[in-house]
């Protein structure tokens, strides 16, 4: 008779700002439920996190900050669409029954990337998100290292507020142009030019020329 491995359900509960990191990150903390008792050595998991944009609404604020990704509203019954954001990985120590992991999911500003175009977009509200697990399973089954993968439909939905990545974006106090490298080359000629000494400056005395 074939072996049932346990079954796993996995659980967003919530989000916040990474602490300490390298780089700016968001901090998700994770339900992991294992059934039938099973003794779970470890579990190698790994999640591609997509932005459901058609499960939220939009004011026309929201739709006007939001054209460079879907295009003018009469356009959005097409455009409207899931985002990938992010792919991560965590590594859950053993345990019976559930326990809880923590996964680390590192957040860019650069606004020539869709989900951060996305998020700055929106003023407030929740991001719905969708997390698609995939991973391999350790445990102990009568004594015996038992291995199995997870399902292929082992998922979660989860809200995150909008205010928890505006806050840790707020922490880094800057934010990425992505720029041909001509277009570069020229900026700089006229930052030497005029002896400045930062792109702030460079930027402001541009605006000001303007």
């Amino acid at each position: 008779m074939p072996m049932i491995s346990p079954q796993v359900r996995i659980e967003v509960e919530g989000v916040e700002p990474a602490a300490a990191t390298a780089v700016p990150a968001l901090d998700f903390t994770l339900a992991v439920r294992v059934g039938d008792g099973a003794e779970v050595r470890s579990l190698a998991l790994a999640v591609q996190i997509r932005i459901d944009a058609t499960r939220r609404g939009y004011d026309d604020r929201d739709r006007e900050r939001l054209v460079a990704l879907f295009g003018v509203p009469g356009d959005w019954s097409r455009n409207l669409s899931s985002l990938l954001w992010a792919q991560a990985a965590v590594q859950v120590p053993g345990f019976i029954g559930e326990t809880r992991v923590v996964l680390t999911v590192p957040c860019t500003y650069d606004l020539e990337v869709a989900a951060a175009k996305f998020f700055h977009g929106l003023r407030d509200g929740d991001a719905p998100l969708d997390f698609l697990f995939t991973g391999t399973l350790f445990y102990a089954d009568g004594g015996r290292l038992q291995v199995a993968h997870l399902p292929r439909d082992t998922d979660a939905e989860f809200r995150m507020p909008v205010q928890v990545w505006r806050e840790l974006m707020d922490r880094q106090d800057n934010a990425w142009v992505r720029l041909s490298r001509d277009a570069f080359d020229r900026l700089y000629a006229y930052k030497v030019r005029h002896t400045l000494t930062g792109w702030d400056d460079v930027v402001r005395a541009l605006l000001a020329e303007g």
